[in-house]
């Protein structure tokens, strides 16, 4: 027999030989899959985990922050109490003031609004937001709505949120596209701890970005880790529950009911319109009066609030309490709805449009709850036999003014469901924000916001 292989060995060791070399090219290329090639790669996977130290960081931000809004609450309710009604007047201006002088204090901090601020960040300052933000921005916001400002927390978050993110990031080194993902995601689990809507939360940071439907893609799957990390650890100090309590009986199961969703859906479009459109005239005032020190205007904002706070004093704060009363049907008229409506729209636009540190998110919700509910009130009396729940339509209403005025349709549909623990009005929620989202094209809270992902700063 000869010591050497045949023709047909030949070929069988040239095969063995083949398929040892494609073993080991694809072994190499898993490998280059997982650590770094085409697909999932160790700086998705560094996001992912990066994400989690924001959620971590985020919630335990968020956490402090309600602490200290739950002990200024408890001060200003004894200090209301102590003093003549007359003089609670003077408290939103010289709450406003102080943090706004405490704001003043650092010059990188004079612009953190909110979340304008925050998208700003991402567009323009390579998702950079200053560390001091966290403790000065959450003093300051505290110090304006606990004293009456009308103002909420939940702008001010965002932007504690976004600072937890950039901070995380320039602690690791990251690039400046890192950087902004982080930042989003710690948007988003600011929003989705303080609001106890982990979903809404997450989609708000990647939809927020932009005022058309257009969201922004790389940081969805940060924003879910993040959200989800930031809800757990805020839920472990406050409970599991939800932030307005509101009955499942409340359900969407007349069809004919889609018309008068729809003539809501009108009526939050305009509302929202009277709301941006009063707020932008009300900041246009005092940015012209270029000689009047920036305290003094904030001072007369805080003034004004007071005024109308003196004889409707639900305006003062955030609102919470009217969203509960819009919710539960027959706490409230509907003429004290509307009166509330117009007044909250005027008192929030003194407070933040002349410079005072608050966001203007939870107003919104308020004003929405209000005029839903004394829409369904008026359409109720219009059309009995459809069977009318004014407190539906204050629920939704919430949703199609958040998605009219800070345009996030999507986030706006899925935070009213999870903040009222109703999910059974999800088909007229969906009906009223795209309508009002839609017939509001063009108009936006938030200055920052950039059309589309084509309109973005970072793809000039």
């Amino acid at each position: 027999m000869s010591a050497f292989p045949s023709k047909a060995g030949h070929k069988l060791l040239d095969a063995r030989n083949s398929l040892a070399r494609a073993q080991k090219k694809l072994s190499r290329k898993s490998w280059k899959f997982f650590l770094g090639g085409d697909g999932m790669s160790v700086r998705t996977g560094r996001y992912l985990s990066e994400a989690m130290l924001v959620g971590v960081l985020a919630g335990f931000v968020v956490v402090a922050f309600r602490y200290m809004i739950d002990f200024a609450d408890n001060l200003a309710c004894a200090a209301k109490s102590m003093v003549n009604a007359a003089f609670l007047i003077l408290l939103p201006a010289i709450g406003a003031t102080l943090g706004h002088l405490l704001i003043k204090r650092f010059d990188s901090l004079e612009h953190a609004r909110g979340t304008d601020s925050a998208i700003l960040a991402y567009h323009r300052r390579h998702g950079y937001v200053p560390p001091a933000v966290i403790p000065v921005k959450s003093t300051a916001s505290i110090l304006t709505v606990a004293s009456g400002g009308s103002a909420g927390y939940e702008g001010p978050v965002t932007l504690l949120g976004a600072a937890c993110g950039s901070l995380v990031a320039s602690w690791f080194g990251l690039s400046s596209r890192a950087r902004r993902i982080l930042m989003t995601a710690g948007l988003s689990a600011g929003i989705a701890a303080l609001f106890q809507a982990p979903l809404a939360g997450a989609i708000f940071g990647f939809e927020i970005l932009y005022s058309s439907s257009d969201i922004e893609y790389e940081p969805i799957l940060p924003c879910f880790i993040a959200s989800a990390v930031s809800y757990t650890i805020y839920a472990c100090f406050f409970g599991w529950g939800v932030l307005f309590a509101m009955p499942d009986a409340v359900r969407y199961d007349n069809g004919l009911r889609l018309l008068p969703y729809f003539a809501l859906a009108i009526v939050i479009a305009f509302g929202a319109r009277f709301y941006i459109s009063f707020f932008r005239a009300t900041e246009r005032f005092f940015t012209a009066r270029k000689k009047l020190p920036l305290a003094a205007k904030v001072a007369i904002g805080g003034l004004l609030t007071g005024t109308i706070g003196y004889f409707f004093p639900a305006v003062l704060g955030t609102g919470y309490a009217v969203i509960s009363k819009s919710l539960a049907c027959g706490q409230a008229s509907a003429l004290w709805l509307l009166a509330f409506f117009f007044l909250k729209a005027l008192a929030t636009s003194f407070t933040v449009g002349s410079g005072g540190s608050g966001g203007v998110f939870a107003p919104a919700i308020a004003c929405g709850g209000a005029l839903g509910a004394a829409t369904g009130m008026a359409l109720q009396s219009l059309l009995p036999e459809i069977g009318i729940h004014p407190g539906a339509f204050a629920l939704v209403g919430m949703a199609g003014f958040l998605a009219s005025c800070n345009r996030i349709p999507i986030a706006a549909i899925v935070m009213v469901s999870e903040i009222s623990g109703n999910h059974q009005l999800l088909l007229p929620t969906m009906w009223v924000c795209c309508i009002s989202f839609w017939l509001n094209n063009g108009w936006s809270l938030y200055r920052s916001q950039v059309h589309n992902r084509e309109s973005s700063p970072l793809r000039w």
